[in-house]
């Protein structure tokens, strides 16, 4: 889509403007380092929602927010102030006390719960990790999705032949069959909706912060869990509620706080850039 788009933009200069896209093979090393993160992140999201029910995929997912302070202390050397730390605390008790109540309703996946904590971090890595990938392509968003897709369509090339699920072609429907035409419209626009996610994600962590793509992502699976649990009419119980809200304020709090503290931050810069004007 990025070729075609340069192609375009290459024929027709006054209607439509795109960066050129020139594939780099020290490029794609350099951007590897952040498709393997995003791979092990499609992976693992996807065997969560494997092992565990719909509902429940917003809690096993709740802890990118606690990785992301964590992540941002061990890489960016970035410290939290206590109030954004207490909040992670709530996050984490509503952690608790959802896996409790799911566990005692007999319907936790521990094997799903290791792939939600682990999808959990891959995701506040890749946020980390793609501030640092734009760098690599001159900060253009374009170049970095063409790079990261290109590269993970071969892993998972290899994983796809590494695990044997290449078996699975044999199941698809027959070609120039209407079965096999509405299969392939469905993949191209999965595919479609899929690079456009990849690159909205790159342009939110660009404008804003991995920080903030964090917590949108968390407001997004709390929306989720709720249409799940009505659709499929998934009863929970009240504390597993609980602690789903536990969760979401502990989320929004976070956000409010390092809102705060980032308006206090520019505003003390404007107040260092006014009396050095005036001196």
């Amino acid at each position: 889509m990025c070729g075609g788009l340069s192609y375009a933009s290459h024929l027709f200069p006054s209607r439509l403007s795109f960066s050129a896209i020139d594939f780099s093979f020290g490029t794609a090393l350099k951007i590897l380092p952040l498709t393997v993160v995003f791979f092990a992140m499609i992976v693992c999201n996807n065997f969560c929602l494997k092992y565990l029910d719909v509902s429940f995929y917003f809690v096993a997912r709740s802890l990118t927010t606690v990785f992301n302070v964590i992540l941002t202390y061990a890489v960016l050397k970035k410290t939290t102030t206590l109030k954004a730390l207490l909040c992670c605390g709530v996050i984490i008790l509503g952690y608790i006390t959802s896996v409790l109540e799911e566990n005692g309703m007999g319907s936790l996946s521990v094997s799903g719960l290791i792939f939600g904590v682990s999808a959990s971090f891959a995701v506040a890595l890749f946020a980390i990790m793609t501030s640092k990938g734009l760098a690599h392509v001159g900060g253009n968003i374009w170049k970095l999705t063409f790079y990261n897709n290109l590269n993970s369509s071969l892993l998972f090339i290899v994983g796809i032949l590494l695990t044997g699920e290449y078996k699975e072609f044999m199941y698809l429907p027959p070609f120039f069959s209407l079965m096999s035409l509405l299969f392939w419209s469905t993949m191209l626009v999965s595919g479609v909706f899929g690079f456009a996610i990849s690159y909205v994600t790159s342009w939110q962590i660009q404008v804003t912060s991995p920080l903030t793509h964090n917590i949108s992502g968390t407001a997004k699976a709390a929306a989720q869990t709720l249409l799940a649990a009505l659709i499929a009419l998934d009863f929970k119980s009240p504390l597993w509620w609980v602690g789903n809200c536990l969760v979401v304020a502990g989320s929004m709090a976070y956000a409010y706080v390092r809102h705060k503290l980032s308006m206090e931050a520019e505003q003390a810069n404007a107040g260092d850039l006014k009396r050095v004007t005036t001196a």
